[in-house]
């Protein structure tokens, strides 16, 4: 790891006249802000279509990207929408907040517009696309062709033959919704299109791309319909049992996440290859790969399906080194962090440090004065992460508030935090200084924003992921004091 930090900002959050952000005109200002303050390394969240709960981390498949990223502005400069279409649809009212409703209703019909006018156009390229995919493209558009045919209620409530995926269905759906199939594929190459042109200017400025892969899937995907016979599923595809994590800080009663639980046994029967073209399709976004729940491949919480919330569960064994060692021999050129916040284990440590990999330390978690923390800086060793907080973390002005006087108390001491400056730089300025390979903030931690900046707030259904940020929020001025900080530390 070469010493730098890094910014987490989703492209969600970004601005956008459309309601939510995407790999539009903000995109490259915010990577030129990036440069300009001395970044070598952006984060983002996982860029997958979102389903249920408008989580990134709840997709219709772990291939394909979000079709709400793809510029409008572009696509009328390539002539493939007017801006009366663009700017006439209903995208919300609110430019702090993402309208997920509003979004869902107006984004699929100006998309179905670029379409109509682009697909003949392109459909040399676009079949080109198509045969790269084809190795998850054509479950994917046949799954959500087959999802607007059933009024896009779960593959679990499909007719049985195509729920089973019963080879006379296939054929016949396949033909029966071959518009849909051509949508969703023109959908996925104009998002593959303008995220490789943005890719591309992110490197010309020198930063590195930080990427999500959840460690689970969502039960709602292209994923499992294809696969079944991955994952712990009983004869009518139907789960025996499900994700999420025990009683924590986070949550008295766990996390209750209903993702469908991977049948690993199998997994390793055929080397991991699905494995293989997971991690092959992140690296064709990402340059670094972050391993959401990195614990799940040493143990993973197991809740019966039928259970109301995460304590039933139970720990159970996970693939452990093999699969990470697998990941490694295929793909020397990619590098990986580990998230593995949790509850401490020792089998944990291990595998990380048998791994290689740098594991996260986030400060808004690090100050007891009552036990010993791994957190604080002083402990903290350069083959790991440092974050003031993650995506799953209030901010850190909101943070500061909650504390108890104690631990306040303890912290100031310790961060040297005087009445003269604002708490974030004081945290900021501290995680600068560790010795932590990588230093990742949350963009709302530079700004100084509160609890209304939280991206998620785990164990709730609603009212996540929607933060935006506003135009001419991030300045010369806030980028020049970013720089400043950085260059000191040298970072």
């Amino acid at each position: 790891m070469i010493r730098s930090s890094g910014i987490l900002m989703p492209v969600a959050s970004l601005p956008s006249p459309y309601g939510i952000g995407s790999f539009g005109q903000a995109a490259y200002d915010f990577a030129d802000f990036l440069a300009a303050a001395g970044q070598k390394l952006w984060q983002l969240l996982p860029l997958g279509p979102t389903s249920y709960g408008d989580s990134p981390y709840q997709s219709f498949s772990t291939f394909a990207g979000n079709p709400y990223f793809i510029d409008l502005d572009f696509l009328i400069r390539d002539g493939l929408l007017t801006r009366e279409e663009a700017e006439g649809a209903d995208w919300g009212d609110d430019p702090r907040r993402i309208d997920y409703g509003r979004i869902y209703e107006s984004r699929f019909r100006v998309l179905a517009a670029a379409k109509a006018r682009g697909y003949e156009r392109d459909r040399e390229a676009v079949e080109a696309f198509a045969r790269e995919q084809a190795d998850w493209l054509n479950d994917y558009t046949l799954f959500m062709a087959c999802k607007r045919r059933f009024g896009m209620r779960s593959w679990q409530e499909w007719p049985e033959d195509i729920r089973l995926r019963e080879p006379a269905a296939i054929a016949y759906y396949s033909e029966l919704l071959q518009e849909d199939r051509e949508f969703f594929t023109y959908l996925q190459f104009l998002f593959f299109r303008q995220w490789e042109a943005l890719r591309r200017y992110v490197h010309e400025k020198g930063l590195r791309i930080i990427g999500d892969v959840p460690i689970y899937v969502a039960m709602d995907s292209a994923d499992v319909w294809a696969r079944p016979d991955l994952f712990q599923l009983d004869e009518k595809n139907c789960p025996r049992a499900v994700a999420g994590v025990p009683p924590d800080y986070f949550s008295e009663f766990g996390q209750l996440w209903g993702n469908p639980l991977y049948d690993w046994d199998k997994m390793k029967a055929d080397g991991y290859s699905w494995w293989l073209r997971r991690i092959a399709g992140a690296g064709k976004l990402y340059d670094i790969i972050r391993i959401d729940h990195f614990r799940g491949f040493d143990t993973y919480w197991s809740i019966p399906a039928d259970a109301q919330n995460a304590r039933p569960g139970h720990w159970c064994q996970g693939p452990g080194i093999a699969l990470i060692e697998t990941i490694k021999q295929h793909f020397p050129q990619l590098d990986f962090i580990a998230e593995d916040l949790g509850t401490p284990m020792e089998s944990l440590t291990k595998l990380l440090e048998d791994s290689g990999w740098p594991g996260m330390r986030v400060l808004e978690f690090a100050f007891d004065p009552y036990q010993t923390s791994s957190y604080v800086p002083h402990r903290m060793i350069h083959n790991c992460v440092c974050y003031t907080g993650t995506h799953d973390n209030v901010p850190v002005k909101a943070w500061w508030e909650d504390l108890p006087d104690p631990v306040r108390d303890y912290t100031a001491r310790y961060i040297h935090f005087t009445p003269d400056e604002d708490i974030n730089w004081a945290l900021l300025r501290c995680g600068m200084s560790s010795p932590a390979g990588f230093f990742i903030a949350q963009l709302q931690d530079y700004l100084g924003l509160g609890r209304e900046a939280t991206i998620n707030n785990p164990g709730t259904l609603s009212g996540n992921w929607q933060w935006r940020l506003l135009p001419g929020e991030v300045t010369p001025a806030l980028a020049e004091r970013i720089r400043s900080l950085t260059q000191l530390y040298e970072r």
